[in-house]
């Protein structure tokens, strides 16, 4: 495994020149944000040594090398999902790329649908904790020191000080912004009416398929993470109403540029 990483870094090291210390993970709906990116080189997963491919629609499947906000950053316009039948390993081989790259901040977006009643769709939600619900743990199986502590704290999995400062700026610009727990699960099928009740009783504010994982590994490689959910659908009784992917795609692309401003703000002050 040390070797695909350093394979891998190697590769993009190659292709990059000077490494940003942002790297951004672009969810459902969300790629619009690369177009905020300037100065912008554009890898293909194809083309990147040992990287899956993402098979999702909304998902591009491209690293984008730029400049947002002043600032150098990675972007991935597209990320990999358990449900597509990748193990955990292979769902957050990138984040191990971006350690071994040197990255020092993360910042990850999801579409999410949301269970707290105070939500309406097209919320962004500031992600405050997560609980996992995945049948897999990415760190499960041999750990290797050279990537972190084998029972790595996550007593503050989304970095406080970074959350102050997204909800410094979104007062700033007039955003509204949520605040709340992300329950991740593995998918396919969004959920039925008892399972969002049950996400909502044990604490959740949204559900979605991702970020959990990706987040547990950049925390066990002591990134800063920030994240956000922005809120496509709803689970709330009495509310709930058939839903498509093509759907959360039209809602997460109007929503988007919201979070977009946010994102680039923090990232000239950071």
């Amino acid at each position: 495994m040390l070797e695909t990483i350093k394979q891998t870094s190697d590769y993009l090291k190659s292709k990059i020149g000077e490494i940003p210390n942002t790297a951004i993970i672009l969810g459902t709906g969300l790629g619009e944000l690369v177009h905020e990116i300037d100065d912008k080189k554009e890898i293909s997963y194809t083309e990147i040594p040992n990287f899956p491919v993402s098979t999702v629609e909304g998902h591009s499947g491209k690293l984008i090398i730029g400049t947002l906000g002043g600032k150098k950053v990675l972007a991935m316009q597209g990320r990999f999902h358990y449900y597509e039948g990748y193990d955990m390993k292979q769902v957050t081989f990138p984040i191990r790329v971006f350690q071994a790259l040197g990255i020092e901040y993360l910042f990850v977006s999801n579409a999410a649908g949301g269970m707290n009643p105070s939500f309406d769709i097209g919320d962004i939600m500031l992600i405050e904790d997560h609980i996992n619900m995945f049948p897999e743990h990415p760190l499960h199986g041999k750990n290797f020191n050279e990537l972190g502590t084998r029972f790595p704290d996550m007593s503050e999995a989304y970095d406080k000080n970074l959350r102050l400062k997204a909800m410094e700026i979104a007062r700033e610009k007039n955003i509204k912004l949520q605040h709340g727990v992300y329950v991740g699960v593995q998918g396919p099928t969004f959920e039925t009416p008892a399972e969002y009740n049950f996400f909502r009783v044990i604490g959740g504010d949204a559900v979605g398929m991702s970020t959990v994982p990706e987040v547990i590994v950049a925390n066990h490689a002591k990134m800063k993470v920030l994240a956000f959910s922005i809120i496509t659908d709803l689970g709330v009784i009495g509310k709930i109403v058939e839903v498509s992917h093509e759907d959360v795609q039209e809602a997460a692309k109007i929503a988007q540029p919201k979070m977009a401003e946010i994102m680039r703000t923090i990232i000239q002050r950071i």
